[in-house]
């Protein structure tokens, strides 16, 4: 069995760390605010519920270096708005060949975390995930809620030439539900929480802002869908144009949460009466101030580069930056520091294959 760091002790981390738990392994875990595991300091038990229940024991490590040291794999399981600042640490103690999945890969990251390496002298293999194995949310205290395990997750190798490596190793600690993609371009392509959560967030605005009690899923009706479906034509559109082969987001919705192939908006009663978890209640929530700067800005920077209209997302990005009044494009930390803007769609496929 395996000892695998797990860096981000929210809902994500702690799903991820319940998992590899129930499935034998040792999951050393790490807050970089610390804040996340100051409720497991006297050793108290991780208590999970939803779709995976038990009470597992996670190794707590006071800082990077200590979840990095020793560790066989390690899981980055932070927001896109904290992958920067974490990576900046992880860059400076990864071992030569340490490897490193990035749940999930936002913004081009795992480029970021390569360019860094090298400055070191440091080769790592790196595995990129299309989205999360767990959907959930940390409850307070010890406690994650698990909504979803998810049965198919896309997954992308840098250098490309590891990606059977990094499929067998992810399938090993998460178990076999991974799907191998050709390179980062389409496993970015492949994440469609973006898109979704755009059409989400911005029909059920007010309720978000006010405070509201409701249930997620249950903003997802037949008009959400269909902007959701229409966003996604232009997701598809930039994938053709990259040559990437990508799911659509019926495929997703059917695959990701077993509900009948069709029109997106007939997903929502059916997962609304199957999971009552609440929507967001305020502004700050990762729906847009993660997935607006490091998920639809990118996406519209692929679409640039590839020549290819998005006029939706482009609307999206414009839209929330007027209503929060700050610049998204703005908030995006990686991009600046890759400069792919300047770059051709074949010299943008070079780079991603490594």
């Amino acid at each position: 069995m395996s000892r695998v760091a797990v860096l981000g002790a929210g809902g994500i981390g702690c799903g991820a760390a319940a998992l590899l738990c129930e499935r034998g392994h040792t999951a050393v875990l790490w807050s970089p605010s610390g804040r996340g595991t100051e409720a497991f300091a006297d050793g108290a038990a991780l208590r999970a519920e939803g779709k995976l229940i038990g009470f597992y024991q996670p190794v707590i490590a006071p800082d990077c270096a200590a979840a990095l040291h020793d560790a066989d794999a390690v899981v980055l399981a932070v927001p896109g708005y904290g992958h920067r600042a974490v990576l900046d640490q992880v860059a400076a103690h990864l071992r030569p060949g340490q490897p490193m999945i990035i749940s999930s890969h936002m913004s081009f990251s795992a480029l970021y975390l390569a360019q860094c390496l090298t400055a070191r002298g440091v080769q790592a293999p790196i595995a990129a995930w299309g989205t999360t194995v767990t959907t959930g949310r940390r409850l307070p205290d010890c406690a994650v809620r698990v909504s979803n395990i998810r049965d198919k997750v896309d997954i992308a190798a840098l250098p490309a030439s590891e990606i059977d490596a990094m499929g067998a190793l992810c399938g090993d600690l998460f178990g076999g539900r991974f799907v191998p993609r050709a390179d980062l371009i389409a496993v970015s392509l492949s994440n469609v929480n973006p898109q979704n959560h755009l059409g989400m967030a911005l029909c059920n605005f007010t309720r978000i802002e006010m405070g509201e009690n409701w249930v997620n899923w249950s903003g997802l009706t037949p008009a959400v869908g269909r902007l959701i479906e229409a966003l996604d034509a232009e997701r598809l559109a930039v994938a053709a144009a990259f040559g990437a082969s990508v799911r659509t987001v019926r495929d997703h919705f059917h695959l990701s949460f077993g509900v009948p192939h069709g029109p997106v908006g007939d997903a929502g009663p059916i997962l609304a009466a199957r999971d009552a978890t609440a929507g967001p209640a305020s502004l700050d929530t990762r729906y847009i101030t993660e997935d607006v700067p490091f998920g639809l800005v990118p996406s519209a920077l692929l679409g640039r580069i590839a020549g290819v209209p998005m006029p939706l997302h482009d609307a999206g990005i414009a839209i929330f930056s007027a209503l929060y009044g700050k610049d998204f494009r703005a908030e995006n930390d990686l991009l600046p520091a890759l400069a792919l803007d300047r770059m051709s769609i074949a010299a943008l496929r070079r780079l991603v294959r490594g």
